[in-house]
C-alpha cells in the first residue's frame, strides 16, 4: 500500500507542478490534466495548487502507513 501511496503521491505532484508551471509562465501546454478538466475553466492555477497540497497529504500517509 505505501508503495502505491507514493506512486499516486508523485503523479499528483507532476500534475500539480505542471498546472501551476503552465499558468504561471504558458510553458507545458496541453500537459497537465488540469487544463483539460471544462469544470475548472479559470481556476486552473487553484486546481494545480490543490493536486500539489494533495501530492503532501497523500506522502504523509504513504509514510505513515507501516507496508
Amino acid at each position: 500500500m505505501k508503495k502505491f501511496l507514493e506512486f499516486l503521491g508523485v503523479i499528483l505532484l507532476i500534475q500539480g507542478v505542471a498546472a501551476v508551471v503552465h499558468e504561471l509562465t504558458g510553458w507545458m501546454r496541453g500537459w497537465g490534466i488540469v487544463q483539460h478538466l471544462g469544470f475548472l475553466d479559470g481556476y486552473e492555477l487553484y486546481g494545480g495548487i490543490a493536486l500539489l497540497v494533495l501530492a503532501v497529504a497523500v506522502f504523509a500517509a504513504a509514510e505513515s502507513s507501516k507496508g
